[in-house]
């Protein structure tokens, strides 16, 4: 089972993506993670991660896509993994492409969590006043004028991967603002559906 997450921050991506790991056993790989794991053990694209990061520069696509290649060929990725918040951009996705591509594999799905940009501020708004009621600190990401800006960028940069993968009969959209658990029913229907239609086009190919 291989998938990859897409939706505005806020959408409940990892919230979902925890429960596909508890029921799937598959890893959950976020750009992050892969990069701190490199950077500690001192893999080849590790130290080149590093170097670039010590001296305060972004790491670029080129060394993104490899820490990534190298992580899907790990043994816990046998089964299938999550891509979360990765691919960003068209052309990491086709960077995802040609890796999948180059050791046979596929994608089964891309998921959307499909979401009101303006409730999700209302949302934040109001974990912000329940925060605060409560004498609890604010996280830097639930500053409404902060996620804003990390909305704009996801329009920017990673939207245009829906209508990339929409294009290549990979997508399948969710209504993220259901509650938890309804949104969890939805993708199983998704993948139940990606499951199936694997398995009649391998019977078929015999």
């Amino acid at each position: 089972m291989r998938l990859i997450l897409l939706g505005p921050p806020g959408a409940g991506k990892g919230t979902q993506a925890q429960r596909l790991v508890e029921k799937y056993g598959i890893p959950q790989l976020s750009t992050g993670d892969m990069l701190r794991a490199a950077v500690q053990a001192g893999t080849e694209v590790g130290k080149r991660a590093k170097a670039v990061m010590d001296a305060g520069e972004l790491v670029s696509d080129a060394i993104v896509n490899a820490i990534v290649a190298e992580r899907i060929d790990q043994a816990d990725c046998a089964g299938g993994f999550i891509l979360d918040g990765y691919p960003r951009t068209l052309v990491q996705a086709d960077a995802v492409e040609s890796m999948l591509s180059d050791r046979g594999l596929t994608l089964d799905a891309v998921i959307e969590l499909v979401v009101d940009d303006k409730a999700l501020v209302g949302r934040i708004g109001k974990r912000v006043e329940e925060a605060k009621a409560a004498g609890l600190p604010v996280r830097k990401d639930d500053n409404p004028a902060v996620f804003e800006e990390r909305l704009k960028e996801y329009y920017k940069k990673t939207s245009p991967l829906i209508g990339y993968y929409y294009a290549k009969g990979k997508l399948r959209g969710v209504d993220g603002m259901a509650d938890i658990d309804a949104v969890t029913r939805q993708i199983e229907v998704v993948l139940t559906a990606a499951t199936q239609g694997a398995a009649q086009g391998s019977a078929y190919g015999k």
